[in-house]
């Protein structure tokens, strides 16, 4: 190759490298930096919880005990909400639920650590190995780990009554509530493998027992045998109305002009996830639509954790804690597995 030749090949050399680097400028990298609005950002945290009611709170307890920088969102809607008194959790059995939550919050707010916002969580993205998550506010957060204690959705059915006595006299769990209630003129809202077992549960707290099936009866032969073994009728009327004094039931009437007084009535709703941030994450649900975890309560998505009525069918306070508490520790374990 002669001089101009080689003159040339350079001159094309620089000019590639000169293109490239203004390439790589004007391109930007999609970390997480690029993803988050550096005017909105506000802090980066250890572990982020969505959720502020019995769960969340003690998952930031968990963590502010184990020194980790912390935020906990809350939007102040709880499901008990409805609840007048809580029950079967030792040391507050029969305060009321919005009681257990005030104390709760006051004791998670001596840990520094840990920091407490009311907001509600419109967003949350996985970029890379952390997670920003978006307020209705526009703030944007950012965190290493992930709780979500959302809880679930109670969907009321369209029956008049119903949900102006739900959480009342309308129950769905009889050791929360049972005890209250024993040996009162109590339905059952249900039909099927749910009514039945659900019969043969509540007749431990009282003998006056009717099972409701809103429509044609769908129990085998052997389940309407063994009711009517144990004296529990079952109703077949459409419901029409439930009737009530402020929330406390007095009687159901039907659509074929008949009625029945009882004072109580359990019944188990459908319900859906509070949000559908989870699943819009990846996160796995199961079958009945609760997000799905193992033991630790870590969910499909790793670096994602859940708990409280988010994950099971079992609703009580106290259990709500305990998961609380297993999920912080787990994401605290976590974290020291990944660092250390």
């Amino acid at each position: 190759m002669n001089a101009a030749g080689h003159q040339a090949l350079m001159g094309r050399r620089t000019f590639l490298q000169q293109f490239s680097a203004l390439t790589a400028a004007a391109i930007p990298h999609l970390s997480i930096d690029s993803k988050v609005n550096s005017k909105r950002m506000k802090e980066k945290f250890d572990a982020i919880i969505v959720g502020g009611s019995y769960a969340g709170l003690s998952a930031a307890m968990a963590l502010g005990r184990a020194l980790r920088k912390v935020l906990l969102i809350d939007a102040g809607k709880p499901a008990n909400r409805f609840t007048p008194y809580s029950h079967n959790f030792i040391t507050h059995d029969g305060k009321r639920p919005d009681e257990i939550a005030t104390l709760a919050r006051q004791q998670v707010a001596k840990y520094s650590s840990v920091q407490q916002v009311e907001g509600f969580v419109v967003s949350t993205e996985k970029v890379e190995q952390e997670f920003i998550v978006g307020l209705d506010t526009g703030d944007q957060f950012v965190s290493t780990k992930l709780i979500f204690a959302t809880g679930i959705v109670d969907l009321m059915p369209a029956i008049p009554g119903f949900a102006d006595c739900w959480g009342k006299s309308v129950l769905h769990c009889p050791y929360c509530h049972g005890y209250e209630v024993r040996n009162t003129r109590t339905g059952i809202l249900g039909n099927g493998d749910y009514a039945f077992d659900f019969g043969s549960l509540i007749s431990n707290w009282t003998r006056e027992l009717i099972i409701f099936t809103n429509g044609p009866a769908t129990l085998n032969e052997e389940q309407k045998s063994k009711l009517d073994q144990h004296h529990i009728p079952v109703v077949e009327h459409r419901i029409k109305a439930l009737h009530h004094d402020q929330g406390y039931l007095k009687s159901i009437s039907f659509e074929n002009g008949r009625s029945t007084m009882v004072s109580t009535l359990y019944a188990r709703p459908e319900f859906k996830q509070h949000t559908n941030l989870p699943a819009q994450l990846g996160c796995e649900l199961t079958p009945e639509g609760y997000i799905k975890t193992d033991s630790s309560h870590r969910t499909t998505v790793p670096g994602v954790y859940a708990c409280g009525d988010n994950v099971t069918r079992l609703r009580t306070v106290s259990n709500a804690v305990a998961m609380g508490t297993v999920a912080g520790m787990m994401a605290n374990k976590d974290l020291i597995t990944e660092t250390f």
